[in-house]
């Protein structure tokens, strides 16, 4: 079974990826460009989530789309790569960071729809994503971290993602409010990416790569656009790296990864 990658700002597409085809994915919420191929001897998925030269801002992203249309493929799993922004000063530029845990408060998707694919009354799969510990598969997140560590990248294993809404960036109050929360990186398409694997039940991990820091990290020394733009430029190096080294990993687990949670679903309670 293959692995689903979905792709942010600066990687619209896959350094080295064999015999790469993209295809439309008609799905019940629209229509998502998917590439298939193989990456480091595995078959892979790959959706750009803002498309091709960042089409998409944070706002227009159809992330029900995208997350049904791997699950449609037969994706075993799926792992979120992001650039964000840090909120803790200890987090350095140029890292990766592995999440372990989230903070999405509003449950939203961009529109400002409630976060869910089962929205009707009466739906057998309607239910609750009722979670033992954090949203991520843990599985993926010790293999994530395994392949952080062999491909000689800067890393930190666990911390908090913090979902924010686009396209604009936060305010100094709001990163503090975020920062009290214990935060650790922010971005603005991870949130519903978590959330809609897990009511798929499909394991699901989230690799953020640090661009800037966030908006009074380091009270009046913001990160300039110009060394933001440079990092998101060296992105798709640094997550292929990553990958490289994990889709072996993945392909040689024992069963696949598990999904975090239980989803309770009443259509079978």
């Amino acid at each position: 079974m293959p692995v689903g990658i979905i792709s942010g700002s600066g990687m619209y597409a896959l350094p080295d990826f064999k015999g790469a085809e993209s295809t439309t994915v008609a799905t019940p919420y629209g229509e998502v460009s998917v590439t298939s191929g193989s990456y480091a001897g595995e078959r892979l998925l790959h959706i750009a989530r803002h498309g091709i030269g960042h089409a998409l801002l944070s706002s227009a992203v159809n992330h029900r789309a995208n997350i049904w249309a791997l699950k449609q493929l037969g994706a075993a799993c799926v792992i979120g790569l992001t650039a964000c922004g840090a909120v803790d000063p200890e987090l350095e530029l140029g890292s990766l960071i592995i999440f372990d845990d989230l903070h999405f408060i509003s449950n939203r998707l961009p529109d400002g729809s409630i976060c869910t694919f089962f929205t009707e009354p009466g739906d057998p799969q309607r239910g609750h994503w009722v979670l033992h510990g954090g949203p991520f598969s843990p599985q993926l997140q010790q293999v994530l971290a395994e392949a952080a560590n062999a491909s000689g990248n800067a890393f930190q294993a666990g911390g908090i993602y913090g979902h924010v809404d686009g396209p604009r960036f936060n305010t100094p109050v709001e990163i503090a409010q975020l920062a009290a929360c214990g935060v650790a990186a922010v971005s603005q398409t991870g949130g519903p990416e978590t959330v809609l694997c897990g009511e798929l039940e499909l394991p699901f991990a989230l690799v953020g790569f640090v661009t800037d820091y966030a908006n009074e990290v380091f009270p009046g020394e913001p990160t300039p656009v110009a060394t933001l733009m440079e990092l998101i430029g060296t992105a798709p190096g640094r997550f292929a790296d990553l990958l490289a080294q994990a889709l072996p990993r993945i392909a040689a687990l024992p069963a696949p990864p598990a999904a975090a949670g239980t989803m309770f679903r009443f259509g079978s309670a």
